[in-house]
Formats: structure tokens, sequence, C-alpha cells
């Protein structure tokens, strides 16, 4: 039905089994922003895309959700990835008392799921993506307006 299709420079439909390719994709054309935003309802794949995304970039453990944890670390060739879940942190003062501002610090990568739920403890330099379903095997991802 749905074929890795190109609409924008960033909008793309995409199925599970091209997700390597979308996450490459990503890297060579956000590579060098160190902050990105997932927003996606649940079961979007935000944690499967990431996951992709790291292992593109060289992490070699399995990357997981963070949502009890909240950050994970990885070592991705020596640049360290956080990756974050802020799906059960309330607001922003929650998040800054659980670290994740001063991560952004720390960070060479960081990613972040559910960022709404904090908007106000990102970095003006966040890029923001945007996973919409459109049935159970493909999605849509594009940067909001």
């Amino acid at each position: 039905m749905y074929a890795f299709t190109y609409l924008c420079a960033m909008d793309r439909i995409y199925s599970l089994h091209q997700i390597g390719e979308i996450a490459a994709a990503l890297l060579k054309q956000f590579g060098t922003k160190s902050v990105w935003a997932f927003h996606a309802p649940m079961g979007a794949g935000k944690t499967t895309l990431i996951a992709a995304i790291g292992k593109e970039m060289g992490i070699q453990e399995a990357i997981t959700s963070p949502t009890f944890a909240l950050m994970n670390q990885y070592d991705a060739k020596g640049k360290m990835v956080y990756h974050m879940d802020w799906y059960r942190l309330e607001n922003d003062a929650e998040a800054a008392r659980a670290g994740m501002e001063a991560a952004f610090d720390e960070a060479d990568f960081c990613f972040v799921e559910w960022p709404e739920k904090a908007l106000g403890l990102l970095p003006a330099i966040t890029q923001h993506f945007e996973i919409e379903i459109l049935d159970p095997e493909h999605r849509r991802i594009f940067i909001p307006s």
C-alpha cells in the first residue's frame, strides 16, 4: 500500500522494515542537532525509531525504553547519548528535579520521548519530529509546523 515515500525534505512515510533507512536519513539530514524531540501517540514507535537511530550511530547494546528510569545512557563510538522518556513527568519543574536539564549539557546527543510533558526544558536548538500512525504497519514522520 505505502512505499518508502519522500513527501518533502522531512515528511516521509515508512514501514517497520524500512526503519533503518529512515534512521540513516534522519542522521544524515539532522545529525548536527544534539537534541531531538519525538512527539507521537502511544504505540507509534518512538522507542523503535530511536533504537534504529542509535544502531546507525554505532551503539552496540540494546536500546530500551527508559519509561521507568526516565533516562538511559549509551555510548555511540565515544559520544554520549541520552535517551529520555518524559511520559511519567508532570511538568518542567519535575523534569528539572530529575536532572533532565543538566543532561542536555552533558551529552553529545539527547533523544526525548513525550517532550510535551516539559517543553520549557528543551533547548532552543531542539529538533522536533512528529510521528503519525497511518495503519498498523506504516508511520509518517515529519517536522511539525
